[in-house]
């Protein structure tokens, strides 16, 4: 898990919604914004990686950028803000494992055979015969 914290730069802004006065003059709203092309802390590879799965919160000039403000405090939706970025960022980075094709062994397939015998004779037995 790479913390890449020292690249983030941080906007506020008032958040919308309930709150009466306080909403109008505090501005609790944080937005995070990281600069994806110009990190130190990845290759190409993992920037490419980081481009192509999360394009759709990246612009044009290579910022993502996240905003919280499900706190009432700027200081709580801040740390929310780069807990979400660097899971977003870490998850990414996974990758998953391929999968191998396996067949069921003789056992397994014999077994499920009889399985399927006893059913059938189960059933069979139900049956009024003349």
């Amino acid at each position: 898990m790479k913390d890449f914290t020292r690249e983030l730069s941080f906007k506020t802004s008032r958040s919308s919604g309930a709150g009466g006065q306080n909403v109008n003059k505090v501005e609790t709203s944080v937005t995070v914004l990281w600069n994806v092309l110009e990190s130190g802390f990845f290759n190409d590879y993992q920037k490419d990686l980081i481009l192509s799965k999360l394009k759709n919160r990246i612009n044009a000039d290579g910022l993502l950028f996240l905003t919280v403000s499900e706190s009432r405090t700027q200081l709580a939706n801040k740390n929310k803000a780069v807990e979400k970025i660097l899971d977003f960022v870490n998850h990414v980075l996974i990758i998953p494992k391929k999968r191998l094709a396996t067949k069921p062994s003789r056992n397994q397939k014999q077994k499920r055979l009889d399985t399927k015998k006893k059913l059938s004779e189960k059933k069979e037995n139900r049956k009024f015969k003349y």
